[in-house]
Protein backbone atom coordinates (compact mmCIF):
# COMPACT_ATOMS: atom_id res chain seq x y z
CA UNK A 1 0.00 0.00 0.00
CA UNK A 2 1.56 3.26 -0.43
CA UNK A 3 2.01 5.62 1.89
CA UNK A 4 2.55 9.02 1.79
CA UNK A 5 4.84 11.28 3.89
CA UNK A 6 2.01 12.79 5.11
CA UNK A 7 1.22 9.75 7.04
CA UNK A 8 3.87 10.58 8.97
CA UNK A 9 3.10 14.08 9.78
CA UNK A 10 3.07 14.17 14.01
CA UNK A 11 0.12 15.86 15.91
CA UNK A 12 0.47 19.37 15.97
CA UNK A 13 -3.27 21.02 16.84
CA UNK A 14 -6.10 19.64 18.32
CA UNK A 15 -9.38 21.34 19.36
CA UNK A 16 -11.42 19.52 21.88
CA UNK A 17 -15.20 20.89 21.18
CA UNK A 18 -15.45 20.70 25.55
CA UNK A 19 -19.25 21.60 25.11
CA UNK A 20 -21.85 22.53 22.45
CA UNK A 21 -23.42 25.10 24.90
CA UNK A 22 -23.32 28.57 23.56
CA UNK A 23 -25.14 31.54 24.11
CA UNK A 24 -24.18 33.51 20.70
CA UNK A 25 -26.43 32.55 17.65
CA UNK A 26 -23.98 32.98 14.91
CA UNK A 27 -25.08 32.60 11.86
CA UNK A 28 -21.70 30.08 10.42
CA UNK A 29 -21.63 28.00 13.40
CA UNK A 30 -21.27 24.53 12.39
CA UNK A 31 -22.60 23.08 15.43
CA UNK A 32 -25.49 25.07 15.19
CA UNK A 33 -25.13 25.63 18.68
CA UNK A 34 -27.60 26.44 21.20
CA UNK A 35 -27.66 28.00 25.23
CA UNK A 36 -28.96 24.64 26.54
CA UNK A 37 -27.50 22.13 28.22
CA UNK A 38 -26.17 19.21 25.62
CA UNK A 39 -26.13 15.29 26.88
CA UNK A 40 -23.70 12.64 26.32
CA UNK A 41 -20.62 15.21 26.56
CA UNK A 42 -17.38 13.75 27.52
CA UNK A 43 -17.18 14.04 31.84
CA UNK A 44 -14.31 15.48 33.44
CA UNK A 45 -13.03 12.24 34.14
CA UNK A 46 -12.82 10.85 30.31
CA UNK A 47 -11.61 14.30 29.06
CA UNK A 48 -8.98 13.48 31.22
CA UNK A 49 -8.44 9.68 29.73
CA UNK A 50 -8.32 11.79 26.46
CA UNK A 51 -5.47 14.14 28.03
CA UNK A 52 -3.91 11.22 28.91
CA UNK A 53 -3.81 9.30 25.93
CA UNK A 54 -2.49 12.26 23.63
CA UNK A 55 0.48 12.91 25.78
CA UNK A 56 1.76 9.13 25.37
CA UNK A 57 2.55 9.97 22.01
CA UNK A 58 3.09 14.12 21.57
CA UNK A 59 2.57 17.06 23.27
CA UNK A 60 0.42 19.36 20.58
CA UNK A 61 -1.26 22.89 20.89
CA UNK A 62 -4.47 22.33 22.58
CA UNK A 63 -7.50 24.36 21.62
CA UNK A 64 -9.96 24.13 24.50
CA UNK A 65 -12.82 25.36 21.87
CA UNK A 66 -16.98 25.21 21.85
CA UNK A 67 -19.58 26.10 22.10
CA UNK A 68 -18.32 28.36 25.23
CA UNK A 69 -15.92 26.30 26.79
CA UNK A 70 -15.98 28.09 29.83
CA UNK A 71 -19.94 27.38 30.48
CA UNK A 72 -17.47 24.26 31.68
CA UNK A 73 -17.26 24.23 35.44
CA UNK A 74 -14.43 21.96 35.18
CA UNK A 75 -12.63 23.71 32.37
CA UNK A 76 -9.98 25.20 35.05
CA UNK A 77 -9.40 21.46 35.94
CA UNK A 78 -9.01 20.35 32.50
CA UNK A 79 -6.68 22.75 31.84
CA UNK A 80 -4.66 21.67 34.17
CA UNK A 81 -4.54 18.27 33.55
CA UNK A 82 -3.54 19.29 29.95
CA UNK A 83 -0.65 21.85 31.24
CA UNK A 84 0.54 19.12 33.55
CA UNK A 85 0.85 16.60 31.09
CA UNK A 86 2.80 18.80 28.66
CA UNK A 87 0.14 19.69 26.31
CA UNK A 88 0.55 23.43 25.27
CA UNK A 89 -3.29 24.61 26.32
CA UNK A 90 -5.19 27.82 24.56
CA UNK A 91 -8.84 28.43 24.50
CA UNK A 92 -11.34 30.40 22.15
CA UNK A 93 -14.12 31.85 24.76
CA UNK A 94 -16.43 34.32 23.05
CA UNK A 95 -15.60 37.05 25.70
CA UNK A 96 -18.61 38.01 27.78
CA UNK A 97 -17.62 35.53 30.49
CA UNK A 98 -13.76 37.23 30.79
CA UNK A 99 -13.58 38.67 33.77
CA UNK A 100 -10.34 39.31 36.05
CA UNK A 101 -11.18 36.93 38.35
CA UNK A 102 -11.81 34.09 35.14
CA UNK A 103 -8.73 35.44 33.44
CA UNK A 104 -6.57 34.73 37.11
CA UNK A 105 -8.16 30.93 37.44
CA UNK A 106 -7.28 30.69 33.43
CA UNK A 107 -3.57 31.75 33.66
CA UNK A 108 -3.31 30.04 36.53
CA UNK A 109 -4.53 26.89 35.12
CA UNK A 110 -1.69 27.46 32.46
CA UNK A 111 -3.78 28.51 29.53
CA UNK A 112 -0.74 30.19 27.13
CA UNK A 113 -3.26 32.25 24.47
CA UNK A 114 -7.23 33.08 24.16
CA UNK A 115 -8.73 33.79 20.72
CA UNK A 116 -11.56 36.18 20.40
CA UNK A 117 -13.52 36.57 17.43
CA UNK A 118 -14.65 39.92 15.79
CA UNK A 119 -16.27 39.46 12.71
CA UNK A 120 -16.63 43.19 11.80
CA UNK A 121 -14.61 46.27 12.93
CA UNK A 122 -17.79 47.71 14.15
CA UNK A 123 -20.54 46.57 16.73
CA UNK A 124 -22.89 46.82 13.61
CA UNK A 125 -21.02 43.85 11.34
CA UNK A 126 -19.67 41.93 14.03
CA UNK A 127 -23.17 41.96 16.19
CA UNK A 128 -25.39 40.95 13.05
CA UNK A 129 -23.27 38.36 12.42
CA UNK A 130 -22.68 36.35 15.71
CA UNK A 131 -26.94 36.82 16.01
CA UNK A 132 -26.72 38.98 20.12
CA UNK A 133 -27.08 42.74 19.82
CA UNK A 134 -24.50 43.88 21.97
CA UNK A 135 -22.37 40.71 21.34
CA UNK A 136 -18.89 43.24 20.05
CA UNK A 137 -18.34 45.38 23.29
CA UNK A 138 -19.31 42.32 25.45
CA UNK A 139 -15.97 40.93 23.29
CA UNK A 140 -13.96 44.09 23.61
CA UNK A 141 -15.24 44.01 27.08
CA UNK A 142 -14.17 40.55 28.19
CA UNK A 143 -10.50 41.38 26.03
CA UNK A 144 -9.97 44.29 27.98
CA UNK A 145 -10.15 41.73 31.61
CA UNK A 146 -7.60 39.78 29.69
CA UNK A 147 -5.22 42.88 28.37
CA UNK A 148 -5.20 44.06 32.33
CA UNK A 149 -4.78 40.46 33.23
CA UNK A 150 -1.57 39.49 30.70
CA UNK A 151 -2.93 36.97 29.21
CA UNK A 152 -2.30 36.78 25.77
CA UNK A 153 -4.54 36.63 23.19
CA UNK A 154 -5.25 36.88 19.15
CA UNK A 155 -7.84 37.88 16.99
CA UNK A 156 -10.20 35.28 14.75
CA UNK A 157 -12.20 36.35 11.76
CA UNK A 158 -14.31 34.92 9.42
CA UNK A 159 -14.68 36.14 5.78
CA UNK A 160 -17.84 36.62 4.12
CA UNK A 161 -19.31 38.92 1.82
CA UNK A 162 -20.65 40.82 5.09
CA UNK A 163 -17.18 41.93 5.85
CA UNK A 164 -14.55 41.25 3.27
CA UNK A 165 -14.18 45.09 2.73
CA UNK A 166 -13.45 45.43 6.26
CA UNK A 167 -10.72 43.29 6.32
CA UNK A 168 -8.12 46.22 6.72
CA UNK A 169 -9.94 47.84 9.28
CA UNK A 170 -10.19 44.55 11.11
CA UNK A 171 -6.79 44.32 10.79
CA UNK A 172 -5.72 47.53 12.74
CA UNK A 173 -8.76 47.21 15.19
CA UNK A 174 -6.37 44.03 16.27
CA UNK A 175 -3.11 45.56 15.99
CA UNK A 176 -3.87 48.23 18.14
CA UNK A 177 -5.48 46.07 20.71
CA UNK A 178 -1.86 44.69 20.97
CA UNK A 179 -2.60 41.15 19.16
CA UNK A 180 -0.42 38.49 19.45
CA UNK A 181 -1.61 37.42 16.29
CA UNK A 182 -4.56 37.90 13.70
CA UNK A 183 -6.73 34.82 12.16
CA UNK A 184 -8.74 34.85 8.77
CA UNK A 185 -10.95 32.16 8.64
CA UNK A 186 -12.89 31.42 5.54
CA UNK A 187 -15.97 30.57 5.45
CA UNK A 188 -16.90 26.60 4.98
CA UNK A 189 -20.63 26.16 4.54
CA UNK A 190 -21.19 23.51 6.89
CA UNK A 191 -23.90 23.63 10.75
CA UNK A 192 -26.02 26.93 10.78
CA UNK A 193 -22.95 28.20 7.67
CA UNK A 194 -25.15 25.33 4.93
CA UNK A 195 -27.60 28.75 5.00
CA UNK A 196 -24.52 31.35 4.24
CA UNK A 197 -24.01 30.53 0.70
CA UNK A 198 -25.16 33.75 -0.50
CA UNK A 199 -22.54 35.73 1.83
CA UNK A 200 -20.04 32.99 0.96
CA UNK A 201 -17.32 34.81 -1.38
CA UNK A 202 -16.38 33.74 -4.92
CA UNK A 203 -13.51 31.38 -6.08
CA UNK A 204 -12.24 35.01 -7.64
CA UNK A 205 -12.84 37.29 -4.32
CA UNK A 206 -11.06 34.55 -1.93
CA UNK A 207 -7.67 35.11 -4.50
CA UNK A 208 -8.06 38.87 -4.39
CA UNK A 209 -8.43 38.62 -0.22
CA UNK A 210 -5.74 36.11 -0.15
CA UNK A 211 -3.66 38.23 -2.06
CA UNK A 212 -4.30 41.19 0.70
CA UNK A 213 -3.24 39.19 3.62
CA UNK A 214 -0.26 38.11 2.17
CA UNK A 215 0.57 41.72 1.60
CA UNK A 216 -0.67 42.84 4.81
CA UNK A 217 1.46 40.18 6.82
CA UNK A 218 4.87 40.75 4.77
CA UNK A 219 4.70 44.03 6.51
CA UNK A 220 2.54 43.93 9.48
CA UNK A 221 4.30 43.74 12.97
CA UNK A 222 1.57 41.45 14.26
CA UNK A 223 1.44 38.01 13.07
CA UNK A 224 -1.25 37.42 10.68
CA UNK A 225 -2.35 34.03 8.73
CA UNK A 226 -5.49 32.07 7.92
CA UNK A 227 -7.02 29.02 8.32
CA UNK A 228 -9.81 27.18 6.23
CA UNK A 229 -7.65 28.78 2.90
CA UNK A 230 -5.24 25.69 2.40
CA UNK A 231 -4.53 27.83 -1.22
CA UNK A 232 -2.99 30.91 0.98
CA UNK A 233 0.12 28.63 0.50
CA UNK A 234 0.13 29.15 -3.32
CA UNK A 235 -0.88 33.06 -3.28
CA UNK A 236 1.45 33.64 -0.38
CA UNK A 237 4.32 32.02 -2.55
CA UNK A 238 3.79 34.13 -5.52
CA UNK A 239 3.28 37.71 -3.33
CA UNK A 240 6.33 37.24 -1.17
CA UNK A 241 8.41 36.27 -4.07
CA UNK A 242 7.16 39.56 -5.34
CA UNK A 243 7.60 41.71 -2.37
CA UNK A 244 11.05 39.79 -1.25
CA UNK A 245 11.71 36.90 1.55
CA UNK A 246 8.53 36.02 3.55
CA UNK A 247 7.72 37.58 6.92
CA UNK A 248 9.65 35.08 9.74
CA UNK A 249 9.71 35.51 13.70
CA UNK A 250 12.45 33.52 15.41
CA UNK A 251 11.45 30.10 16.27
CA UNK A 252 8.17 30.00 14.02
CA UNK A 253 7.48 28.29 11.04
CA UNK A 254 6.73 29.59 7.63
CA UNK A 255 3.32 31.58 8.07
CA UNK A 256 1.55 29.93 5.42
CA UNK A 257 0.23 26.30 5.18
CA UNK A 258 -2.10 24.07 3.88
CA UNK A 259 -5.07 21.83 4.77
CA UNK A 260 -4.06 20.48 8.28
CA UNK A 261 -6.76 18.09 8.20
CA UNK A 262 -5.99 14.56 9.75
CA UNK A 263 -2.63 16.14 8.58
CA UNK A 264 -1.20 17.23 11.53
CA UNK A 265 -4.50 18.82 13.16
CA UNK A 266 -7.58 16.59 14.25
CA UNK A 267 -11.06 17.66 15.68
CA UNK A 268 -12.62 15.99 18.99
CA UNK A 269 -16.28 16.55 19.31
CA UNK A 270 -18.34 17.47 22.29
CA UNK A 271 -19.63 13.64 22.16
CA UNK A 272 -16.31 11.88 21.36
CA UNK A 273 -16.17 11.96 17.64
CA UNK A 274 -12.62 12.28 15.95
CA UNK A 275 -13.06 14.62 12.89
CA UNK A 276 -11.04 15.66 10.39
CA UNK A 277 -11.37 19.19 11.50
CA UNK A 278 -14.60 20.78 13.09
CA UNK A 279 -15.98 21.67 9.62
CA UNK A 280 -15.64 18.40 8.16
CA UNK A 281 -18.91 16.70 9.00
CA UNK A 282 -18.05 12.97 9.04
CA UNK A 283 -17.27 11.22 11.86
CA UNK A 284 -14.48 9.09 11.96
CA UNK A 285 -14.62 6.78 15.29
CA UNK A 286 -15.67 7.71 18.35
CA UNK A 287 -13.53 7.21 21.77
CA UNK A 288 -15.88 6.10 24.09
CA UNK A 289 -15.98 2.87 21.36
CA UNK A 290 -12.10 2.86 21.63
CA UNK A 291 -11.52 3.09 25.32
CA UNK A 292 -10.78 6.84 25.27
CA UNK A 293 -7.52 5.51 23.15
CA UNK A 294 -6.67 8.19 20.57
CA UNK A 295 -4.69 6.88 19.06
CA UNK A 296 -6.13 3.70 17.85
CA UNK A 297 -8.60 6.02 15.85
CA UNK A 298 -6.04 8.38 14.79
CA UNK A 299 -4.14 5.45 12.45
CA UNK A 300 -6.67 3.65 12.18
CA UNK A 301 -9.26 5.63 10.39
CA UNK A 302 -9.75 4.98 6.91
CA UNK A 303 -10.85 8.76 6.07
CA UNK A 304 -7.78 10.01 8.10
CA UNK A 305 -5.95 7.52 5.61
CA UNK A 306 -7.28 9.37 2.44
CA UNK A 307 -6.59 12.47 3.45
CA UNK A 308 -3.24 11.66 4.06
CA UNK A 309 -2.88 10.75 0.32
CA UNK A 310 -3.19 14.04 -2.09
CA UNK A 311 -2.19 11.81 -5.27
CA UNK A 312 -5.59 10.26 -4.95
CA UNK A 313 -7.37 13.09 -5.08
CA UNK A 314 -10.03 13.83 -7.61
CA UNK A 315 -10.10 16.43 -10.80
CA UNK A 316 -7.68 19.42 -10.53
CA UNK A 317 -6.77 18.95 -6.77
CA UNK A 318 -5.17 15.52 -7.51
CA UNK A 319 -3.55 17.13 -10.36
CA UNK A 320 -2.25 20.11 -9.10
CA UNK A 321 1.28 21.00 -7.96
CA UNK A 322 0.57 22.52 -4.72
CA UNK A 323 -1.39 19.34 -3.88
CA UNK A 324 0.75 18.31 -0.55
CA UNK A 325 1.50 21.89 0.52
CA UNK A 326 -2.18 23.04 -0.08
CA UNK A 327 -4.76 20.27 -1.02
CA UNK A 328 -8.14 21.77 -0.71
CA UNK A 329 -10.27 22.26 1.76
CA UNK A 330 -11.43 18.99 1.66
CA UNK A 331 -14.30 20.29 3.95
CA UNK A 332 -15.40 22.13 2.09
CA UNK A 333 -15.21 19.50 -0.83
CA UNK A 334 -17.69 17.42 1.38
CA UNK A 335 -20.11 20.16 1.46
CA UNK A 336 -20.24 20.77 -2.10
CA UNK A 337 -20.50 17.25 -2.96
CA UNK A 338 -20.70 14.82 -0.90
CA UNK A 339 -17.08 13.72 -1.59
CA UNK A 340 -14.04 14.66 0.35
CA UNK A 341 -11.76 14.04 -2.28
CA UNK A 342 -13.53 16.36 -4.72
CA UNK A 343 -11.47 19.49 -5.79
CA UNK A 344 -11.71 22.23 -3.73
CA UNK A 345 -14.90 24.31 -5.23
CA UNK A 346 -13.25 27.80 -3.80
CA UNK A 347 -10.42 27.37 -5.90
CA UNK A 348 -9.81 29.74 -8.89
CA UNK A 349 -6.08 28.24 -9.66
CA UNK A 350 -5.35 26.37 -12.79
CA UNK A 351 -2.79 23.25 -11.89
CA UNK A 352 0.61 23.50 -14.32
CA UNK A 353 0.42 27.53 -13.81
CA UNK A 354 3.48 28.13 -11.41
CA UNK A 355 6.72 26.38 -11.68
CA UNK A 356 6.35 22.42 -9.63
CA UNK A 357 6.42 22.02 -5.85
CA UNK A 358 8.37 18.93 -4.65
CA UNK A 359 6.18 16.70 -2.29
CA UNK A 360 7.62 17.42 1.45
CA UNK A 361 9.12 14.78 3.41
CA UNK A 362 7.82 14.26 6.74
CA UNK A 363 7.79 17.16 9.23
CA UNK A 364 8.27 19.64 6.16
CA UNK A 365 7.33 22.99 7.21
CA UNK A 366 4.65 23.12 4.92
CA UNK A 367 2.67 21.01 6.52
CA UNK A 368 3.47 22.04 10.00
CA UNK A 369 0.83 24.57 11.95
CA UNK A 370 1.52 27.63 13.04
CA UNK A 371 2.06 28.15 17.12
Amino acid sequence: MRRSALHEQPLSVLAWETTRRCPLKCQHCRGAARNVPYSGELSTDEGKRLLASIATRAKPILIFTGGEPMAREDIYELARTATDLGLRAVMSPCGPLLTPETVQRLRESGIKRISISLDGATAQTHDAFRGVPGIFDDALRGLGHAIAGGLEFQINCTVTKLNVGELPQIAELAKQLGAAALDFFFLVPTGRGSELRSVEISPQEYEAALEWIARAAAKSPMRIKTTCAPHYVRVARRVWKETGAPPTRPGMPPPANGCMAARGFVFVSHVGELQPCGFFDRPCGNLRDHGLDFWKIYDTSPIFSDLREPDDYHGKCGACEYRFSCGGCRARALAETGDYLDPEPGCAYVPGQDPPMPKPAAGHPHTRPHP
